[in-house]
């Protein structure tokens, strides 16, 4: 398991650069040479102090499987969240206090999480972050052979960010 920085919490205080027995760190741009990590070490993410390095696996296990049952009652779970982020969501646009309208915000945001954590559990990952859809969307408009470009144009679009 090789060491990966969180650029978002790193205060590049270079503790890292300093005890790293390869030289794998780079405080520079911020990555962390997988060719040159010993894998396992753990001597950088002992010395960072904002804790911005952690151990990441070269290869996940397999999801567990899960009973139709399960995978129902998880997707049942998940659309009850969407329903309720959408009522939050109504909520905070006719909230009159700013108290209000910030605390359905919130609310909204948290069903958000919640649906997207059962989604994932039930074998599926939808990609809705800005970094995805410009990924999609770029690799939509330069499809190389073999990629399913109509795929990822209709997940975009259901997704509504087309």
């Amino acid at each position: 398991m090789p060491a990966y920085r969180n650029i978002d919490l790193c205060d590049k205080s270079c503790m890292c650069l300093y005890v790293c027995p390869t030289g794998a760190t780079d405080t520079e741009n911020s990555i962390i040479d997988v060719d040159k990590c010993i894998s396992g070490c753990m001597v950088c993410v002992h010395a960072c102090p904002m804790g911005a390095i952690s151990m990441i696996p070269l290869e996940y296990p397999p999801q567990q499987p899960k009973e139709e049952a399960v995978i129902q009652a998880q997707r049942f779970l998940a659309y009850s969240k969407l329903i309720q982020e959408g009522i939050a969501e109504e909520c905070a646009q006719k909230a009159a206090s700013p108290v209000v309208r910030q605390f359905a915000e919130a609310l909204s945001l948290s069903n958000r999480k919640m649906a997207e954590d059962l989604i994932r559990e039930s074998g599926y990952l939808l990609p809705q972050s800005f970094n995805v859809r410009k990924l999609l969307l770029a690799m939509s408009k330069e499809a190389e052979p073999g990629f399913p470009r109509e795929a990822a144009e209709l997940l975009l679009h259901k997704l509504a960010f087309v």
